[in-house]
C-alpha cells in the first residue's frame, strides 16, 4: 500500500508542474479519470489491493482563466465537446458527446 501513496504523490507532483506550466502559458486544461476506483483501494472480499474499476462518478477539473461550471452527471462522450466548446472550435455533428458547461 506504501507504493501506491508514494506513486500518488509523484503524479501529485508531476500534475502540478503541469497545471503550472498551463496557467503560465494563460493555456486550458481538463483534469478528469476514465473511471474510479480511488474511493475503494483495498478490496473487502479478499483483504488485498482493489484493481478492478468501480462505476463512482469521478471529478471534472478545469485550469484556466475562464469561470467554468459544469453539470452534474456528465460521461466520457461529454469531455471532447467540451474541450472543443471551451476552444471555441466547431463541434463536429459525428459527435454524440453534449458541452457539459453550465
Amino acid at each position: 500500500m506504501l507504493l501506491v501513496y508514494s506513486t500518488l504523490g509523484l503524479l501529485d507532483e508531476c500534475l502540478g508542474k503541469v497545471v503550472e506550466a498551463i496557467k503560465e502559458a494563460d493555456g486550458q486544461l481538463l483534469i478528469t479519470a476514465g473511471h474510479g476506483n480511488a474511493e475503494m483501494m483495498v478490496n473487502p472480499e479478499a483483504g488485498g489491493i482493489h484493481t478492478a474499476h468501480t462505476n463512482l462518478p469521478v471529478p471534472l477539473i478545469y485550469v484556466g482563466s475562464k469561470d467554468v461550471e459544469f453539470k452534474e452527471g456528465g460521461k466520457l462522450s461529454d469531455l471532447a465537446p467540451t474541450m472543443l466548446f471551451l476552444s471555441g472550435i466547431d463541434i463536429p455533428a459525428e459527435m454524440s458527446g453534449d458541452v457539459i458547461v453550465k
